[in-house]
C-alpha cells in the first residue's frame, strides 16, 4: 500500500474544494478501505503523525474500519497496537485529540473484550483513572465512559466499583474534564443499574447527584460554557431515566434551577438551560412536581423572568430567559392544577399591571395569556377581575404594553371564545381604538411600533370576533372591513397575512352582513391566488386560501360558485410548490369546500384524493437532518446539536460511512437522531388524515370508490410516532365507520336498538371495518401516552356507541384476545382510577396520593371517560346493569371530590346511566338515591342540577317502589328551594323535570294541588329543552285520567302550550310536539 498517496488522499479530505473531496472520497473506498493493512496505516498516523487535524481525521476514519478489519489483522500485531494507541492517548495534549483516540479505544475494545481479549484493559483505566496525573485521570474516565455508551453489560457485574470509582473521581480536586467526564460516564452507568434488585448501588449513585449540581455550579461560575452545556445535558438525560435516580434530591434539583434561572449574573444561555429543565421536569414528572408543591414559586419565579424581555420583538427567535420562562408558563397551567399556577399567577399580576415599569406591565399581561390555554375552565371564572386589567393596559401610554395586551386579547379570545365573545361590546372598540392610533402614527418616528399595533390589533379582532354569534359580528362587519381591506396591499408583507386573516374570520362569524364587500374583497383576494415567486408569497398565499375558504362558508354555495374551480385548481397546484404550510392550507380549504358544496364537491374528489394520499404516503425519513448538497453552506462552521458545537468538516459523496464530520467532542452522535421528531412533514399528515375525514363525512356515497384506499392509508398510521397523527387518525377511521353507518341505514338498514345480542345485524362491510378499527384503538389505546390522544379516544368511541350503538362491542378483534367490552372496561377503570400510562409520570414508578389535584387537560381524560360509560350504558341499555356494578365505586368516588368539575360529572353520568340502562338500575337505588340526594344540597348549582336529572331519572326507572316512594318527601322538600332559583335556568328546567317524573310514575306519591301550581309557573322550560318532554308527557297524562288538581291549572297551561310550540323549534321533539299540538286543541275545545 503507498503510504504517502494515502495520507496525500486523507489531507484531501479537509480541503474545501468538494470535486476533490468526491475524487478522494472514491478512491479511498475503492483502493484503500477494502483493504485491512489502511486500518493499520490510520492507527499509525492517529499515533504519530504531527498534524493534529490529520490525527483527528485518521481517528474518525479509523474508527469506521475496526469494526470491518480488526478481526483480520495477525493477532501478533494487536498488543503492540493497543499499547501504542493508550501511550498515545495518555500522552496527548490536545483534549480533543484524547476524546477521538479514547472512542477508537472504545471501538477496538468492544470488540477484544467480546472476544475474550484484551484482559488487562480494565487493570489500566482503573490505574489510569487513579492516577496522580490529571490528565491520564481525565483519559482513563473518559475511555470508561465510551465504553458504557457501548457495551455497557460489561460493567453489570463490577457496578459497586465503578459508583466507588465516580465517586471519587466526580470530586476531583484539579481537573474538571475529569469531573464532567464522571457525569456523561454516570448518565451512562444508569442504563445497566436495576434500581429494584440494587438498592445499594442506586443509593451509591443518588449520592453522586449533589457532587453533580457542583460540577454544573462550577461550569457556570467560570463561564466554561461548553462543560456547562454538558452537565445539563446530563440532567436532562437523568429526567428521561427511572424516577429513582433522582428522586432522593429532586426537590432540591428543581429549587437550584430556579435559583440559577433567575439569577441575572448567570449567561444568558445557562439560564435558558435551567429553565428547560424545570419545563422537562414539570412535563415529565408533574405528580411529583406537583406533590413537593412548588408550581406558585415556578410561576412567580417565570413571572419575574418574564420582565426582562426587554426590546426584544415578538418576531425574535432567540432563546432567551424571559421567552424560556413564558414557554414554562404554558407548561406549568397544562400539567399543573390552577391552584398552583393560575390561581397564584391572578394573584401577582394583580400588582404587576400597576407597576409604573412597563416592562412588569407587559409581563403581567403576556404571562397570563400563557397560561390560558392550560386553564380555560378557570380562567374562564375570573374574567370579571381579568377584563379591567386587559382594558386598562390596551390603553397603555407604552406602545410595547398595549402590543401585548393586544395579544393578551387574542389568546383570551383563541380559548374563550364565547365568554369573551360576550364581552365584544367594551373590546371591540378598545381594539379599533388601537387599530386607528396606530394608523395615525405610522409615519411618525414611533413607525415600526406602531406597526406591530397594526398587525396586533388584526390578530385581536381576529380571534374575538370568531366567539361572537352571527347578529353581534354582524354590527362590526361596516366598522371593520373598510379598515382592514386597504391593508390587503400594504408594503409590509405580515401587515397584508394579519389583515386578510381578520377579514376571513369576519365574513365567517357575519355571514350574509358580509355580502356587501364580497365581490370588491374576492377581485383584491383573487390576485393574491396565484403567487408563487418568493417564500413571503407562499405564505401570503396560503393565508389568502384559508380566508377565501371561509368567506366561501360565509357567502354560501351559490354566491361563491363562480370562484370555486379557479381555486381548487389552484390549491391543487400549491401541493407542488414546496411548502408545507401552503399545502396544509389547500388541504383545510378543501375541508371547507367539501362543508360548503357537499355532494356537489364530488367532481373534485378525484384530485382531492389523489393530493391527500400522496401526502400521507410521504416518506418522513428524508425530513430530519440530512448533510448533503443542502448543507454545504455549513462546510467549516458549526452548529450546537445537545449542548455540543459540531463543526462540520466536509460532506462527501456516497454512502454515509464516505461522510467526514469534525466533532469538537463526539460524546452524542446519536443525537443527530434526536432532531426534527416532530417533522415538518408529520404535521402536514395529521392535517391531511382529519380532512379525509371531513371529506368522507360530507361528500358520503360520492366517496365510496375512495373509502378503501383511504381507509387503508389512515389505518397504517395509527402507531405514527407523532401524537397528533395518531390523534387524527382514529378520529378519522371512527367518522368513516359513522359514514357508512349512516349510508347504510338511509339504504334500508334498520335503526339500531340497545342491548347484546345484537337486535339488528350490521351489513358485513361495517362489522368487517368495525373490527379492524376496534383492534386498532384497543390496542393504541392501551399504550397510548399522550393526553390528548388518549381523550380523543374517549371522545371517539362514546360519538361512535351514540350514533352506531353497540354494534360495535361485537366486533372480532382476534381469537386470544379478550372481547371489547372488557377491555373497555378496564381502560375506564384505569382511567377512573388514575393509573392509565398517560396519567404516570414517566416511568410510573411513583406512588403518589390519588387525592392530588388534576390539572384541567388530565381532568379532561377522566370526564371523557365518563362519557364513554354514559353512550356504552345508551348502547347497552339494560344490559349495561350488570357493568354499573363494576363503575359505581370509582365514580361516586368522584361525587364527594373537592373541585365541582369532579362533582358535576360524576353526577351527571350517574343520571345518565340510569336513564340509558333502563330498570336494571333497581338493586342499585338505594346506594344511589343516597348520593343524589346528598348533591341535591350541594353549594354548586350545576351539580344540583345534574342530582335532580338523576334523582328524576332514578324514581322513573326503577322498580324498588317502596324505596322511591319512601323518599317522595324528602326528594320534594330539597326541591322546593331549588324551584325559587330564578337566575339558575338549567337548574329550574331539571327540577321541574324530576318533579314531572316524580308525578308520572306515581301520582298518588306527590300533594298535585301544591305542586303543580309552583311546576306551571316555570314553564316554558328556558335552557334544558330535552326536560319538555318530560314535563309535557305528564301533563298529557293528567289530562288523559281526568285529573282535577291539572284542569283546575287548564287558563295557566294554555299560555305555556302556545309559547312551546311557537319558536325556537328545538324546544320539543316532533313526538312530543304531536302531543301538545292535540293537547292544546283539545283544552281549545272546551
Amino acid at each position: 500500500m503507498d503510504e504517502q498517496q494515502f495520507v496525500g488522499l486523507l489531507e484531501s479530505l479537509m480541503t474545501p474544494d468538494t470535486e476533490r473531496v468526491k475524487s478522494a472520497t472514491a478512491s479511498l473506498n475503492k483502493n484503500y478501505y477494502g483493504n485491512p493493512a489502511s486500518l493499520v496505516a490510520l492507527l499509525h498516523i492517529l499515533v504519530s503523525h504531527q498534524s493534529p487535524n490529520l490525527r483527528q481525521l485518521a481517528a474518525i476514519e479509523s474508527r469506521k474500519l475496526v469494526k470491518k478489519h480488526w478481526l483480520d489483522l495477525p493477532n501478533e500485531q494487536k498488543p503492540q497496537i493497543r499499547e501504542q494507541l493508550l501511550q498515545s492517548t495518555l500522552s496527548e495534549e490536545q483534549s480533543l485529540a484524547r476524546h477521538s483516540k479514547a472512542r477508537v479505544i472504545a471501538s477496538i475494545a468492544q470488540i477484544d473484550l467480546a472476544d475474550g481479549q484484551w484482559s488487562d484493559l480494565p487493570d489500566f483505566l482503573q490505574r489510569a483513572s487513579t492516577s496522580q496525573t490529571a490528565s491520564h485521570r481525565e483519559v482513563g474516565v473518559y475511555i470508561i465512559y465510551t465504553l458504557l455508551e457501548t457495551m455497557p453489560d460489561m460493567f453489570q457485574e463490577n457496578m459497586g466499583a465503578m459508583l466507588q470509582l465516580f465517586t471519587k473521581t466526580i470530586q476531583d480536586p484539579e481537573n474538571a474534564e475529569v469531573r464532567i467526564n464522571t457525569m456523561l460516564a454516570l448518565s451512562e452507568i444508569c442504563m445497566v443499574l436495576d434500581t429494584d434488585e440494587d438498592p445499594q448501588s442506586l443509593k451509591a449513585f443518588q449520592d453522586t447527584i449533589p457532587h453533580m449540581v457542583r460540577v454544573l455550579q462550577q461550569a457556570v461560575n467560570d463561564g466554561e460554557e461548553d462543560r456547562a452545556m454538558q452537565a445539563f445535558e446530563v440532567f436532562n438525560k437523568l429526567l428521561s431515566y427511572e424516577s429513582a435516580f433522582l428522586n432522593a434530591h429532586f426537590g432540591d434539583l428543581m429549587q437550584f434551577m430556579m435559583q440559577l434561572s433567575a439569577n441575572t449574573d448567570v449567561d444568558d444561555d445557562s439560564r435558558s438551560q435551567a429553565l428547560s429543565f424545570l419545563m422537562q421536569a414539570v412535563r415529565y414528572r408533574k405528580l411529583k412536581v406537583q406533590g413537593l408543591r412548588i408550581g406558585e414559586q415556578l410561576t412567580t419565579t417565570s413571572l419575574q423572568i418574564v420582565t426582562e424581555l426587554g426590546e426584544l420583538s415578538a418576531e425574535d427567535e432567540d432563546i432567551t430567559p424571559a421567552r424560556s420562562a413564558l414557554g414554562l408558563l404554558d407548561i406549568l397551567s397544562e400539567n399543573l392544577p390552577p391552584s398552583q399556577v393560575a390561581v397564584p399567577l391572578l394573584r401577582a399580576i394583580g400588582p404587576f399591571v400597576q407597576n409604573p415599569n412597563p416592562d412588569y406591565r407587559r409581563a403581567g399581561i403576556l404571562a397570563l395569556g400563557m397560561c390560558v390555554e392550560g386553564a380555560p375552565d378557570f380562567i374562564s371564572t375570573q374574567l370579571g377581575e381579568i377584563l379591567p386589567m386587559v382594558l386598562h393596559l390596551l390603553e397603555d401610554p407604552e406602545v410595547r404594553v398595549r402590543s401585548a395586551a393586544l395579544n393578551g386579547v387574542a389568546r383570551l379570545a383563541d380559548d374563550l371564545a364565547e365568554e369573551m365573545g360576550k364581552e365584544h361590546a367594551r373590546l371591540i372598540p378598545a381594539l379599533v381604538k388601537n387599530f386607528d392610533l396606530a394608523m395615525q402614527q405610522l409615519t411618525g418616528p414611533a413607525g415600526d411600533e406602531n406597526l406591530a399595533i397594526i398587525k396586533q390589533s388584526c390578530m385581536a379582532i381576529d380571534s374575538m370576533i370568531e366567539g361572537l354569534d352571527k347578529e353581534d359580528a354582524s354590527r362590526y362587519v361596516g366598522e371593520l372591513i373598510p379598515r382592514l381591506s386597504p391593508l390587503f396591499r400594504h408594503s409590509d408583507i405580515k401587515v397584508q397575512i394579519s389583515a386578510i386573516g381578520a377579514t376571513g374570520s369576519i365574513a365567517s362569524a357575519s355571514e350574509e352582513a358580509f355580502m356587501p364587500y364580497f365581490e370588491s374583497t374576492m377581485q383584491i383576494l383573487g390576485q393574491f391566488v396565484g403567487l408563487k415567486d418568493s417564500e413571503d408569497e407562499l405564505e401570503l398565499r396560503g393565508v389568502v386560501c384559508d380566508s377565501l375558504g371561509k368567506i366561501a362558508s360565509a357567502v354560501g354555495a351559490d354566491a361563491f360558485q363562480p370562484y370555486v374551480t379557479p381555486l381548487m385548481q389552484a390549491s391543487e397546484e400549491a401541493l407542488h410548490l414546496d411548502h408545507p404550510r401552503l399545502r396544509e392550507t389547500s388541504y383545510i380549504l378543501w375541508s371547507t369546500m367539501s362543508k360548503v358544496y357537499d355532494d356537489k364537491f364530488a367532481p373534485y374528489l378525484d384530485g382531492v384524493v389523489k393530493g391527500l394520499i400522496e401526502c400521507l404516503q410521504q416518506d418522513e425519513s428524508e425530513d430530519g437532518v440530512t448533510l448533503g448538497e443542502e448543507a454545504r453552506e455549513l462546510l467549516g462552521q458549526e452548529v450546537t446539536i445537545a449542548g455540543k458545537k459540531v463543526k462540520i468538516a466536509d460532506i462527501g459523496a456516497g454512502d454515509d460511512d464516505d461522510t467526514t464530520i469534525d466533532v469538537d467532542d463526539e460524546d452524542d452522535e446519536d443525537d443527530w437522531d434526536d432532531l426534527g421528531a416532530v417533522t415538518a412533514v408529520a404535521m402536514e399528515k395529521e392535517i391531511a388524515v382529519e380532512v379525509i375525514g371531513d371529506v368522507l363525512t360530507h361528500t358520503r356515497g360520492h366517496f365510496l370508490p375512495y373509502f378503501q384506499q383511504c381507509v387503508e392509508a389512515v389505518m397504517s398510521l395509527v402507531d405514527h410516532t407523532f401524537e397528533g397523527v395518531r390523534r387524527s387518525a382514529i378520529g378519522t377511521l371512527w367518522r368513516g365507520y359513522a359514514a357508512l353507518w349512516a349510508m347504510a341505514e338511509n339504504g334500508g338498514m334498520a335503526k339500531w336498538q340497545s342491548g347484546l345480542p345484537l337486535k339488528v345485524q350490521a351489513t358485513e362491510d361495517l362489522m368487517k371495518l368495525g373490527s379492524l378499527i376496534m383492534t386498532a384503538t384497543l390496542a393504541l389505546w392501551q399504550d397510548e401516552v399522550d393526553r390528548g390522544t388518549v381523550t380523543d379516544i374517549h371522545r371517539n368511541l362514546a360519538a361512535t356507541l351514540k350514533l352506531c350503538g353497540p354494534a360495535i362491542l361485537t366486533a372480532n378483534i382476534g381469537e386470544n384476545a379478550s372481547p371489547p367490552v372488557q377491555q373497555i372496561v378496564e381502560m375506564i377503570l384505569q382511567i377512573l382510577q388514575k393509573k392509565h400510562i398517560c396519567q404516570q409520570d414517566l416511568d410510573g414508578e411513583d406512588e403518589f396520593d390519588q387525592e392530588l389535584e388534576s390539572s384541567e387537560y388530565d381532568w379532561l381524560v377522566i370526564e371523557t371517560a365518563m362519557e364513554v360509560i354514559t353512550c356504552l350504558a345508551a348502547a347497552l341499555g339494560e344490559s349495561f346493569g350488570e357493568l354499573w356494578q363494576i363503575f359505581e365505586k370509582p365514580i361516586v368516588k368522584f361525587v364527594s371530590g373537592q373541585e365541582k368539575y369532579e362533582r358535576s360529572a360524576a353526577v351527571g353520568t350517574i343520571a345518565e346511566a340510569i336513564g340509558n340502562m333502563g330498570a336494571s338500575v333497581t338493586p342499585y337505588t338505594t346506594g344511589l338515591m343516597k348520593v343524589l340526594l346528598k348533591r341535591l344540597g350541594d353549594e354548586d348549582p350545576e351539580v344540583r342540577s345534574n342530582a335532580a336529572y338523576g334523582t328524576g331519572l332514578l324514581c322513573e326507572k326503577s322498580t324498588n317502589e317502596n324505596e322511591i316512594t319512601g323518599q317522595y318527601n324528602t326528594i320534594l322538600a330539597k326541591l322546593e328551594p331549588l324551584l325559587h332559583q330564578q337566575q339558575e335556568a338549567r337548574l329550574l328546567d331539571n327540577s321541574a323535570g324530576c318533579v314531572a317524573r316524580m308525578i308520572r310514575r306515581h301520582p298518588n306519591n306527590v300533594p298535585l294541588n301544591d305542586v303543580l301550581p309552583v311546576l306551571i309557573q316555570l314553564l316554558p322550560l328556558r335552557e334544558d329543552y330535552e326536560e319538555n318532554e318530560a314535563v309535557f308527557e305528564m301533563i298529557v297524562a293528567l289530562y288523559q285520567q281526568q285529573n282535577p288538581a291539572i284542569q283546575g291549572l287548564t287558563g295557566s297551561i294554555l299560555p305555556v302550550l302556545q309559547k312551546v310550540l311557537s319558536p325556537p323549534e328545538e324546544q320539543l321533539s316532533d313526538e312530543t310536539r304531536q302531543k301538545v299540538m292535540q293537547l292544546a286543541q283539545y283544552l281549545q275545545s272546551q
